[in-house]
This record gives C-alpha cells, structure tokens and sequence, in this order.
C-alpha cells in the first residue's frame, strides 16, 4: 500500500509500478525517487519499521526496578527530553497510557502509548543513560503491551532502521516486523534538518 499528496502522486504511482515492492525501500532505487521528489521540491525525509505484537510470544518481562501504570494525568510534568520518544508533547492529547520504572521515588524509565488511531496505540520508550542495558526497556515495554491489549487495542512500535537497540527491545518485547515506512517531506523542511 502506498500514500501520496496530489503534488507528487505520480512520481510515487510510477515508483512503485517500475520497482519490486521489496526494492522500493533500498538504494539505489530510493535515488531515482529522490530525484524525482526533488522535482516537486520534496525529499525523502524518514525511514522506519513498524512492529506488531506476536501474542504467542508475548509475556511480560521484569526488571530489577518497581514498576508503575500511568495515567495522562501523570504525563503533566513528564513533557521532558529524557522522555522525548515516550512522550509528545506536541500531541499531549493523544499520550493516554504508560508504565513507569522508579529507583526510590525518581522515575528511571517510561513507556508511554499514544492513541494514534482509534484501535490501534503506539509504544514509546525512554530510560535514563546510566539505567540502560538493564532490561528496563523491554520490561515496560512488554508491561504496557499486556496494559493495551487489556484494554482491547492492538500496541504497535515503531523503530529507525538504524536504531539497532530499539529493534532488539521490539523483538525482545515480543514484537515482530510488520510493515515499513518512508516519508517524503518538502526541500525546505528537509534542509532545514540539515542545518
């Protein structure tokens, strides 16, 4: 399945008409899209991977931390950097669940779901530098799963491919690959990232 604005419809219409659909998200066939975006002032911007739940091999994993549900009435103070791929606060709206890990009384990790649509939550996860490689992310985020299909909504997780560590938790989590993404966004915008 593809997606496009009116402005570059035909360019990605003929991209996935001349290319095999497992060449589309490869170089060098993502050059000749970018040339052709670029004609329409836009550029490939994000690539990413989107994970879904496999049940048979979900469980809830533990850490050596105690764990927390959250509610987005306890968001409110967490809208941080740390907490920057838990949480957005660009669409504080949407953050409706998570489940914290706390060393004492100071939060260590979070995961946070947001509602991106009406049956389907995505997964985000932070922990704080000197608290990684300690199973904590793939403990809440295997917790937070279990919370969302509890509520009868179907957790997803979103990685870049070049995040390996955010890969591992998926799959540790109990995620599996299930779909891939490519964004194009204006010139403007991409060089503007760039600076």
């Amino acid at each position: 399945m593809t997606a496009s604005i009116n402005e570059t419809l035909d360019v990605v219409s003929e991209y996935v008409e001349k290319f095999e659909f497992y060449h589309c998200f490869e170089t060098p066939n993502m050059h000749w899209l970018n040339e052709r975006l670029i004609e329409k002032s836009h550029k490939i911007c994000f690539m990413a991977e989107y994970y879904l739940p496999d049940i048979n091999r979900m469980s809830v994993l533990s850490c050596a931390y105690k764990t927390h549900i959250l509610k987005q009435e306890d968001f409110r103070e967490l809208y941080l950097p740390e907490w920057s791929n838990a949480l957005c606060k660009d669409r504080k709206h949407l953050d409706i669940l998570g489940v914290g890990a706390y060393d004492g009384n100071a939060l260590v990790g979070l995961a946070a779901c947001s509602a991106d649509c009406r049956d389907m939550w995505q997964i985000g996860v932070d922990v704080l530098p000197k608290y990684r490689r300690q199973g904590i992310a793939s403990a809440l985020t295997s917790a937070l799963a279990k919370e969302i299909l509890n509520r009868h909504k179907v957790p997803f997780y979103c990685t870049a491919w070049s995040n390996i560590r955010s890969v591992r938790n998926a799959i540790k989590s109990g995620f599996v690959p299930a779909w891939v993404e490519m964004t194009a966004k204006p010139v403007t915008v991409v060089d503007g990232m760039n600076l």
